[in-house]
């Protein structure tokens, strides 16, 4: 393939890399210049495109690739290291004051929701919190698999819905 016809494949498949670039990136800018990457990429690297394969595919993995690539470098350049001599104190408590009280008040609100469950529901989730697995709360309680986990389930639901003060948004 020429050059010529190179260039001429090249601009008829960049208009249907176009949506390809707007998907990976999710934005109009960052998917001009990820198309303007791509192309250019080709186009340097002409002479790695070997005639009878498909271009328009080989296109699409120099796109991805490119994507990748460049997802990577902004993840790095937002990774912070410290290098300062002093490494232990960055995860130190002691520059920390915890105030427990809120925890405490929110522990036993949650032991109340869990008391006013009625047994039925109240027994099975407490196994479960407990560590046994389904097919063993439902030996033990003489029940269907099925029943023991739609039990779990509104146990979780009523206590979501009695403790969404304690909800973080």
């Amino acid at each position: 393939m020429t050059t010529l016809e190179f260039s001429y494949s090249l601009n008829q498949y960049s208009k249907t890399l176009k949506p390809f670039a707007l998907r990976l990136t999710k934005d109009l800018d960052d998917a001009n210049d990820l198309l303007q990457d791509t192309v250019l990429k080709a186009y340097t690297n002409r002479d790695k495109f070997s005639d009878g394969t498909n271009l328009k595919a080989w296109l699409y993995t120099i796109m991805k690739n490119t994507f990748i690539t460049n997802y990577q470098k902004m993840l790095r350049r937002a990774t912070f290291v410290d290098t300062t001599d002093n490494l232990h104190y960055i995860n130190s408590g002691d520059v920390c004051i915890e105030n427990r009280a809120q925890g405490g008040f929110a522990l036993e609100d949650i032991h109340a929701c869990i008391e006013n469950l009625d047994d039925v529901y109240k027994v099975p989730f407490m196994m479960y919190f407990n560590g046994y697995k389904y097919q063993e709360i439902a030996e033990q309680l003489g029940l269907p698999i099925g029943t023991v986990k739609n039990r779990i389930h509104i146990a979780r639901k009523i206590l979501k819905e009695n403790l969404k003060v304690y909800k973080l948004d």
